[in-house]
């Protein structure tokens, strides 16, 4: 069942918040993978929120359709008293004394959490790959939903796949590059993309706070819509008779061409049914893209370096090798160059505005490639760099064009679909996102 199917049914007296929260604890206890998903449960909070939900369910004082609703967080989002460590080594034993401001307000909606879970090291990588900071690949890296093998994207690596193995109804993630879409896609749930700032970050350990975004991963769209007003503390956008039809969509070349076979097979599929809903698609480029992303090298990574500096360098030998060398990379970028890589994006920005002003959104597939083989990123160098910066080539463009974006499955294992709106559209593109999801079922 989807969170906002459970929501309902728990208004309805079907459901009990507290047989709710112990069921997935349950699922938790005996499932073979949590330990490599969870990095830990919570299940003395849960149970308290459980418990105050299961009473206001009872007197008619529900604070909302997810209230009594268990759900997972990624372990850079602070927890009072519960360590959050960024899946890092170097910060082994943090313990923040108060939630994140996401955090709490969801926990003033009524929302149960479950607890923390695993991610790539300090959120700087796309492949959800995390051998340092448990001492193992194993231990550190969730398997995917559709191949445990295989990685399963990240850096919202746990969240993905808490709500992929049925151990979470939705899990709370964040994006600077792709990392609530990247996992997202590859164990077919939906993944919202926020746009900078829409939701607060305080309290959420950083990566390059100019790109960091909170995010939900959930089974529907509408389940993403009702997290985001949860966490924004607004209202969640009516997705009543939202439809594709008379729609205009850019499908973005060469981004949605220049794709390996499966993932392109998966998106052709999904545009067609698109159109038969009613959508008019229409292919084309946008000038400038090919520019933002030269500029990657010089936003991402100093901002990055930058802000863990200090700590990475007291104890570089506890990260791993691959993550280290991408943090050491922003040392090379003069202050000058990254300013002015700043104002050549934010004109970039503008551009892209102007030139998709026309369309309701911009389409293309959510990632160009499958999971790779967890076993081979770790021996094989150049497979690693290849994949990693593939893996990350289509969901960069919005974060470098400051945009919000949703990953749709597409039917097609570890294959998704994904829709670009301007800054702040969130609503247009959940509306866009549920009569998508519609024509895809």
């Amino acid at each position: 069942m989807s969170a906002g199917d459970l929501g309902r049914a728990i208004g309805a007296g079907r459901i009990d918040p507290v047989d709710l929260t112990e069921a997935f604890l349950g699922a938790c206890d005996s499932h073979a993978y949590t330990d490599r998903i969870y990095t830990v449960l919570t299940p003395d909070r849960a149970r308290a929120e459980a418990r105050a939900a299961s009473e206001r369910a009872k007197n008619g004082v529900r604070r909302g359709l997810l209230d009594g609703v268990p759900i997972s967080w990624k372990d850079l989002f602070d927890s009072a008293g519960v360590a959050t460590e960024a899946g890092s080594a170097l910060l082994q034993g943090r313990v923040p004394d108060t939630d994140a401001e996401v955090l709490a307000r969801a926990t003033r909606a009524g929302l149960v959490c479950l607890g923390k879970t695993h991610m790539s090291e300090l959120a700087f990588s796309g492949l959800g790959l995390n051998p340092a900071y448990r001492g193992s690949v194993e231990a550190g890296t969730p398997p995917n939903v559709n191949d445990p093998a295989l990685i399963p994207g990240g850096s919202s690596s746990g969240a993905a796949t808490s709500v992929g193995y049925g151990l979470a109804a939705a899990g709370i993630g964040s994006d600077t590059g792709g990392s609530v879409r990247v996992p997202a896609a590859w164990n077919d749930v939906v993944g919202l993309k926020t746009t900078s700032s829409r939701l607060s970050l305080k309290g959420v350990v950083p990566l390059a706070a100019r790109f960091d975004t909170v995010g939900p991963l959930a089974r529907t769209v509408e389940d993403c819509a009702h997290l985001l007003a949860v966490m924004e503390g607004g209202r969640a956008p009516d997705l009543r008779g939202a439809t594709l039809t008379g729609r205009r969509f850019l499908l973005l070349e060469p981004y949605s061409r220049d794709v390996r076979e499966a993932p392109g097979a998966g998106f052709s599929a999904a545009v067609e049914r698109m159109a038969r809903a009613g959508a008019r698609i229409e292919t084309g480029s946008v000038d400038g893209i090919e520019e933002a992303m030269d500029l990657s090298a010089v936003l991402f990574a100093p901002e990055a370096y930058g802000t863990w500096k200090d700590v990475i360098e007291a104890a570089p030998d506890k990260m791993f090798p691959r993550i280290l060398e991408r943090f050491r990379g922003g040392s090379e970028v003069s202050g000058p160059d990254f300013v002015a890589s700043w104002q050549r994006l934010d004109a970039l920005r503008d551009s892209w505005l102007a030139q998709t002003a026309g369309y309701d959104a911009v389409i293309l597939p959510t990632v160009p490639n499958l999971p790779p083989d967890t076993q081979r990123l770790m021996t094989d160098a150049d497979y690693y760099v290849t994949e990693n910066l593939l893996t990350l080539r289509n969901t960069r463009v919005g974060n470098l064009m400051g945009l919000c974006g949703l990953s749709l499955p597409t039917g097609v294992p570890s294959t998704g679909l994904m829709l670009l709106c301007p800054p702040m559209a969130e609503e247009r593109l959940l509306r866009l996102g549920a009569a998508a999801e519609a024509a895809l079922a």
